[in-house]
């Protein structure tokens, strides 16, 4: 019999798998999610008969990184393989003030993005819930970790069952009891996706813009045919803030093509009286590409601009470069060590 994984369940699910109560069903979640007890038989708080006939069925589901990188900034690639033998990549990101885990949620990605490394390694399937919660949980610095970002491998939209699911067993008090506050997931932009993420989940949203411009953006963003940006942004400009969730936009600048003058003032009009922070990144070349990123002055000029019209703006860091682990450029490359 192939035994199915305790790791991805809910309390609910929990409850129904093992006949216990809530309290019961609560000690072997917090054995699971919190403790990270590796063994059935090391749960406490439930009895023997109990473990055995779990042992039976289910295992803990903890998958280990099967290869890892480290860059000179301190942050850390790894590379992870499911039973269904899908790879994907994950960044451990540790900072001074917090330290975060990038994770994945597919196998490849199939938006088809120009800019993004990872949809030119394909689609390969859908990440479980399992696969999800084992890049944080799951990692040798999980110990750490203050904040999770869905901003690996993948379109969070695509897979927003399991995406939904497993941002409510990392916020869970059973769980991880990560703060939603401080889980970001980022789209770039599947509208009914978006509206039922934003219906059923209280975690932050990012959105990918590229360009305020709508031919332009379509270039580069396929989902802007079907999806446009101007809908996205006026449905999260409309949407109520709640809990101090946090919307923004991440803007990729590259030099000589959407950092122009144009670009700035049709930015500022897409994002005027909105609480919409805009994240203005480096962009990160790949083999055979001949873009190359906006120089820090002008990304430092865009900034200024917006903020002085209202507008909160930042320059997000760039982390791993050096191991192909910044913004668009994993690709499940990593070899088994």
């Amino acid at each position: 019999m192939n035994r199915k994984s305790l790791c991805g369940l809910s309390l609910d699910e929990i409850i129904q798998i093992s006949g216990t109560d809530l309290l019961h069903a609560t000690s072997i979640a917090n054995c699971l999610y919190k403790r990270r007890v590796t063994d059935i038989d090391q749960f406490k708080g439930i009895s023997k008969q109990l473990k055995k006939e779990l042992k039976d069925i289910y295992y803990m589901g903890f998958l280990d990184p099967v290869a890892s990188l480290r860059s000179r900034d301190s942050s850390v690639k790894y590379l992870f393989r499911n039973r269904d033998g899908l790879e994907y990549e994950t960044v451990y990101l540790p900072d001074s003030r917090r330290t975060t885990v990038c994770v994945s949620t597919q196998s490849g990605c199939r938006m088809n993005c120009s800019f993004c490394v990872t949809g030119k390694y394909g689609f390969y399937g859908n990440l479980s819930v399992q696969d999800i919660l084992n890049q944080v949980i799951n990692l040798p610095e999980s110990d750490k970790v203050t904040h999770v970002v869905f901003m690996g491998m993948g379109e969070p939209m695509d897979n927003l069952d399991n995406v939904l699911k497993a941002c409510q067993i990392l916020c869970a008090e059973w769980g991880p009891a990560i703060s939603r506050r401080n889980i970001t997931v980022s789209t770039v932009g599947i509208t009914p996706g978006i509206k039922k993420f934003l219906q059923l989940s209280e975690c932050n949203l990012a959105f990918s813009l590229h360009s305020p411009f709508a031919d332009e953006r379509r270039e580069v963003i396929p989902a802007e045919n079907k999806y446009p940006a101007s809908e996205i942004i006026g449905i999260l400009k409309k949407f109520p803030a709640i809990n101090k969730r946090r919307f923004s936009v991440a803007y990729v600048m590259i030099s000589g093509v959407n950092d122009t003058d144009l670009h700035l003032e049709e930015l500022k009009t897409l994002l005027h009286n909105s609480p919409i922070r805009v994240n203005l990144l480096r962009y990160h070349s790949h083999y055979g590409d001949t873009s190359i990123s906006s120089t820090p002055e002008r990304m430092q000029f865009f900034k200024h601009a917006l903020i002085t019209s209202g507008i909160s703006a930042s320059i997000r860091k760039s982390r791993g470069e050096d191991i192909s682990a910044a913004c668009g450029l994993l690709a499940a490359g990593l070899k088994q060590e």
